[in-house]
């Protein structure tokens, strides 16, 4: 219950990267992109994730330049590449100047993966399931 609450808190006081990132994310839903903020799963908590498209993005400070912070990053990463996301990475700094660039990157990287209900199509339903009688 502490991460959900810390999620929260995140939720609340977003750096002016993450604010700024997450006014232009929320633009997406037009195209049918769906983010979600600050969102815990699985111990950690994810800046933006696109559940659908199983899209990652992270703003970057100045501590994830420590190798320490980084090595965390990398196995997090990790943890959630076994599961079938990617995770997109970007510098505070690089937000705020060239927001635009970062989502249209953001936007081609989601557009291009299939959607969850897409990974499921050529897999048949569990045993009893849709059969009709």
């Amino acid at each position: 219950m502490a991460i959900i609450a810390r999620a929260r808190a995140l939720r609340k006081k977003m750096t002016p990267a993450e604010a700024r990132l997450w006014i232009h994310l929320r633009e997406l839903r037009s195209e049918g992109l769906h983010f979600r903020r600050q969102s815990p799963r699985r111990g950690y908590i994810l800046d933006f994730v696109c559940l659908d498209r199983r899209v990652i993005v992270e703003v970057d400070g100045a501590s994830h330049a420590d190798e320490d912070r980084a090595r965390k990053d990398r196995v997090r990463d990790a943890v959630f590449a076994r599961e079938g996301f990617v995770t997109l990475r970007y510098a505070n700094e690089a937000v705020p100047t060239d927001v635009g660039q970062v989502v249209d990157a953001v936007r081609m990287r989601c557009l291009a993966r299939p959607t969850r209900l897409r990974l499921r199509v050529n897999h048949p339903p569990p045993a009893g399931e849709g059969e009709h009688r």
